[in-house]
């Protein structure tokens, strides 16, 4: 027990995870250090944390001995400015992130850590662009449940060596162990941006793909009615194609976001919720009078409902459609009677998965689908 004696603490009463208390905290510096936690944890109930801006996702766990604290788990370890990649610890702040002239193009919350948006698969307004952690993380560093660290992936953006790691532990909400290391591909800083905010309905969005204006993202949101598209790039190919635009939309040309943008729909007593259909059924969804906010141009919205009526309304939409809906955050009193995940393609094999990497069950012990 050497390891947890000298890099944990008694937790506190912050200290817990949808309402489950944990006993200790570990606060591991470096890929070893978090490697000697997680071998010598054996037999306890483990949850990582990052910066805490999402702990509050998903079912709480079905028992909680250790939390892992990644925040000193942080820094840039390399920017390869010519390969346009960048190495980053798991606890490092991506709203911290200083890379000059290039980019990491994930929208994040403040405070959010680059191991939690890769766990939780998180993503904003540029994904319809640049894609989600998914797309952009290239290679990774894990430590497996039984303590061995594992890589995957590369420092080149087409290295296509080793058992794709990556995308089996973005979205896996921390349950086969722990990401140390994330190598993300990176973007050039655009030398122009551009809002065009407008009161056109989702109805719109075909017109504005077809337009060839190579939007950054397609913005809704019901609770104002707005329609707003980011352009990005050079400044005269941005006035070229926002003039477009604002004539398409009836719309106005605006140097800032509206305040709505990036942020989530709910309020604290609300349920929030992740919808995905194609882009074909977002003018149905929007029509059934919920709360939404998010991206019209790539099918990818948030609600916020307003009870277990309104939950099911909306999975049962998003399923009819071909898509599919996840509860991501609700109040303690509803969160242990709503079925958070819904019906997800492929839960055996994900089970089979979770057996191979933990086999005693226990990282984030129910906080995924199924009960994983």
């Amino acid at each position: 027990m050497g390891a947890l004696d000298e890099l944990t603490r008694p937790a506190c009463d912050d200290d817990h995870v949808g309402g489950m208390p944990a006993r200790l905290v570990a606060t591991p510096a470096s890929t070893g250090e978090a490697a000697a936690v997680v071998a010598a944890s054996r037999g306890l109930a483990v949850v990582v944390r990052g910066g805490g801006t999402k702990v509050h996702w998903g079912p709480p766990p079905r028992s909680l001995d250790l939390i892992i604290d990644t925040r000193r788990l942080a820094g840039v370890v390399e920017h390869a400015a010519g390969d346009l990649i960048t190495v980053l610890r798991a606890g490092t702040p991506l709203g911290d992130l200083a890379l000059g002239d290039q980019q990491l193009a994930l929208d994040a919350p403040a405070g959010a850590t680059a191991g939690g948006v890769v766990a939780t698969a998180a993503s904003g307004p540029r994904r319809l662009q640049y894609g989600t952690a998914r797309d952009l993380l290239i290679g990774i560093t894990v430590v497996r449940p039984d303590g061995v660290v594992a890589k995957a992936g590369g420092k080149v953006v087409k290295n296509v060596a080793g058992y794709d790691l990556g995308k089996l532990y973005t979205g896996s909400y921390g349950t086969l162990g722990l990401i140390t290391e994330c190598v993300f591909r990176l973007h050039p800083r655009p030398a122009a941006s551009v809002y065009v905010r407008s009161t056109a309905p989702a109805q719109a969005v075909p017109a504005i793909l077809a337009a060839q204006v190579a939007p950054t993202a397609i913005e809704l949101d019901t609770a104002t009615g707005e329609l707003t598209v980011l352009l990005e790039g050079t400044p005269a190919g941005v006035r070229e194609r926002s003039a477009l635009i604002e004539k398409l939309l009836a719309g106005e040309v605006s140097e800032a976001a509206p305040g709505w943008w990036g942020r989530d729909p709910w309020a604290a007593d609300e349920i929030g919720m992740k919808l995905s259909v194609p882009l074909s059924k977002v003018p149905a969804l929007v029509g059934l009078g919920s709360a939404l906010r998010g991206s019209a141009g790539a099918g990818v919205l948030y609600a916020a409902a307003r009870d277990i009526t309104e939950v099911e309304r909306l999975r049962a939409q998003c399923v009819r459609g071909g898509g599919h809906a996840v509860v991501l955050t609700a109040p303690a009193e509803v969160r242990d009677i709503l079925d958070m995940w819904g019906p997800v393609p492929g839960l055996a094999v994900m089970r089979r998965i979770k057996d191979q990497f933990d086999p005693e069950h226990r990282f984030a012990p129910g906080r995924f689908v199924g009960g994983i």
